[in-house]
């Protein structure tokens, strides 16, 4: 009447997705759970019409770490897609990263010599000598046409926030590249799956018993109820926890804070090509939206008709969801928390809550929620492997 596991693995993404794969691999038995109608987490892929589509924002692979270029490669071919995102301004374009062609289109110069002096003398105009905010921060390092087109707008809708009201500390460096390069990523290896990130996770929870549309709670709760009723129900020795650690604790010493996204998806069956480029930000204030993501251009236009989707920053809050439909118009009214709020009140909070994860032997948390840092996707798969070394090495 009773099954039991190993591990209890809470969530589907690729953090809970590879340490199961790997403790499978060393003779131990999972159960995964996940509180959404898919497994993979924020990224999950489906497909429409041909078109594999990212439903939790746009995600490019990339590392400069061979081993785990190596490790994700055993579960898809990866294409030779290359992150070129440009930003709308107005009615001009321009190339991010920072790069010579972003300056070219910006004064109309040709050397690195000539945008240095440019956004030297732009500095030098503002006599910023110990910023007292983000704009100020933004303004002594970028210059006031940089900051004014491609950073103030964007940032602003990015946090719900004045860059006045934001601390300094958000922005440190800006990437600016004196060269003729629109590649954003500096990483060695760099693509994107062929099929789609979900036969990824689909293959790393081969072997392993998988529910979804189930809480962490609720299913503790259900087991207990199972057993007390003399029916069949499941237990297990550790708990793999990947959802927020506040959440966790019931909020007990108060919420971590996060930004969030809602998508709006569209359909375009008689488009075959919306903007020409995988990513487009929008970087004045008042288009609400800061980006579009056109999912074709991901594989190279392959598919039918077109299929886009625009991202609206929110606030997350604790009794938000997330859901899409399956119609040709498909929009997430609501929200998953996604990039922590690293300033210094939740710093603080989340130190207190890990003493109290400290308390709790026999639960490991993990991922972005469980460790509140936003994550890579080549750094939570290095962070889950060597949370399953450790683990087989006890």
């Amino acid at each position: 009447m009773r099954k039991h596991y190993d591990y209890l693995i809470v969530g589907t993404g690729l953090y809970g997705s590879v340490f199961s794969h790997e403790m499978k691999k060393n003779g131990k038995k999972c159960y995964a759970i996940d509180k959404r109608n898919h497994v993979g987490g924020n990224i999950y892929t489906r497909n429409v019409r041909g078109i594999q589509v990212h439903e939790y924002g746009a995600h490019i692979f990339h590392t400069s770490n061979t081993k785990i270029w190596d490790y994700v490669s055993e579960f898809a071919d990866f294409n030779h897609y290359v992150n070129s995102p440009i930003a709308v301004y107005k009615d001009e374009i321009y190339n991010l990263p920072f790069n010579m062609n972003t300056f070219s289109r910006l004064w109309g110069i040709k050397t690195p010599a000539e945008a240095k002096t440019k956004i030297q003398e732009q500095i030098a105009q503002l006599h910023i000598t110990e910023p007292q905010n983000l704009e100020e921060q933004a303004l002594s390092l970028a210059g006031t046409d940089v900051y004014e087109k491609l950073i103030k707008g964007y940032t602003e809708k990015q946090w719900g926030r004045d860059c006045r009201e934001l601390p300094a500390f958000i922005i440190k460096r800006l990437p600016f590249r004196f060269t003729y390069d629109n590649n954003y990523f500096n990483d060695r290896y760099q693509g994107i799956p062929i099929g789609g990130y979900t036969q990824i996770i689909e293959k790393l929870l081969e072997g392993t018993e998988v529910a979804l549309n189930v809480k962490y709670r609720d299913f503790v709760k259900k087991q207990m109820e199972l057993k007390a009723q003399g029916q069949d129900y499941v237990t297990w020795d550790k708990v793999l926890y990947t959802g927020m650690i506040d959440e966790y604790f019931d909020y007990r010493l108060g919420s971590l804070e996060y930004r969030s996204l809602r998508f709006e998806q569209e359909v375009m069956p008689d488009c075959d090509n919306f903007q020409g480029n995988a990513v487009v930000n929008y970087t004045e204030r008042e288009i609400p939206f800061t980006r579009i993501i056109e999912h074709k251009h991901f594989e190279f236009g392959k598919g039918e008709g077109t299929v886009i989707t625009r991202e609206y920053p929110v606030e997350w809050r604790p009794e938000d969801k997330c859901a899409f439909s399956e119609n040709d118009t498909a929009e997430c009214t609501s929200s998953e928390p996604y990039y922590p709020v690293n300033n210094e009140r939740n710093d603080t909070l989340f130190v207190k809550y890990k003493e109290l994860a400290k308390k709790e032997p026999n639960v490991i948390f993990g991922g972005r929620l469980g460790a509140y840092k936003y994550y890579d996707m080549d750094k939570v798969i290095e962070a889950a492997l060597d949370t399953a070394e450790t683990e087989i090495e006890k």
